[in-house]
């Protein structure tokens, strides 16, 4: 059973998936290019719902290497606690022996608990059609970030070189090829969160996540996510930052937060 936007394939074993790393899941330049750390939890999280056949809760991965373009990723599921509402699960991601990462979550629902309420709304923006485009790695279009089309809420640009009042960045993002926007597709818009940086710090940077956490509200039927970025603080090359995902009708689907690796590019050689 694969899913639409990767291709996720099923064993033998109800317990084990795994993912051929095609160029379309994948970052980077050559010859540093890796599977997307967002597609890593994404991966996870459908072959949690699918071998405990429940519903996310709330699924957090700790990066630990890289996996290669032409790699096959195995991921092992471990569910130790299946109770009546919930099950305690755990996904290793590997190559071979090399360990990629691990994401420990929950699943479940509670069907005759009626009570349903959100204190979170959706800031009041422009919708996707009057907000301009916005290229991510503009040289990578072949890979990943070509598959995902994003664009910028006005108000949120600072190319200053000083920090932003509030670290924030709002972008709309949706899927190219129309996949529908289910948990995994949330945990892949959710990496996007170390990218704010450098709208909070004005500056050009590159950030590499160390996590990535998704909770789950509720899923609804939307074509484009809205993205409400925060980055809280960076501190001695560390950064961390959270983002809340709403539905084009306002309904907060899932909250994410991150920390990250602040990298800053080589300065340019004089003449």
């Amino acid at each position: 059973m694969s899913h639409p936007f990767f291709d996720l394939r099923a064993t033998h074993n109800p317990h084990r998936w795994y993912l051929p790393l095609t160029m379309d899941i994948c970052v980077g330049r050559d010859p540093h290019m890796f599977m997307y750390g967002g597609v890593g939890l994404g991966s996870a999280v459908a072959a949690l719902e699918r071998t405990c056949g429940r519903p996310l809760l709330w699924a957090t991965a700790q990066y630990l290497s890289y996996a290669r373009p032409g790699e096959v990723v195995d991921l092992d599921v471990w569910t130790p606690v299946h109770g009546r509402n919930t099950t305690q699960a755990r996904v290793i991601t590997h190559v071979g022996d090399k360990e990629i990462l691990t994401v420990n979550a929950a699943l479940g629902r509670k069907p005759g608990d009626k009570v349903s309420h959100r204190w979170r709304t959706m800031p009041t923006v422009p919708p996707p059609q009057d907000c301009p485009p916005l290229v991510l790695w503009e040289d990578q279009q072949d890979m990943l970030h070509g598959r995902l089309q994003c664009r910028s809420v006005p108000g949120f640009a600072n190319t200053s070189g000083q920090p932003s009042a509030d670290g924030r960045e709002i972008r709309w993002c949706r899927t190219l090829g129309g996949e529908p926007v289910d948990a995994a597709i949330l945990a892949i818009m959710a990496d996007y969160v170390p990218s704010a940086s450098r709208v909070a710090l004005g500056r050009e940077l590159h950030a590499n996540s160390l996590d990535n956490t998704l909770r789950m509200h509720r899923l609804v039927d939307t074509e484009w996510v809205l993205c409400d970025m925060h980055v809280t603080s960076v501190h001695e090359g560390f950064g961390y930052g959270a983002m809340d995902l709403y539905a084009e009708n306002g309904e907060l689907m899932a909250t994410a937060s991150q920390s990250f690796v602040l990298r800053w590019p080589e300065p340019e050689a004089a003449d």
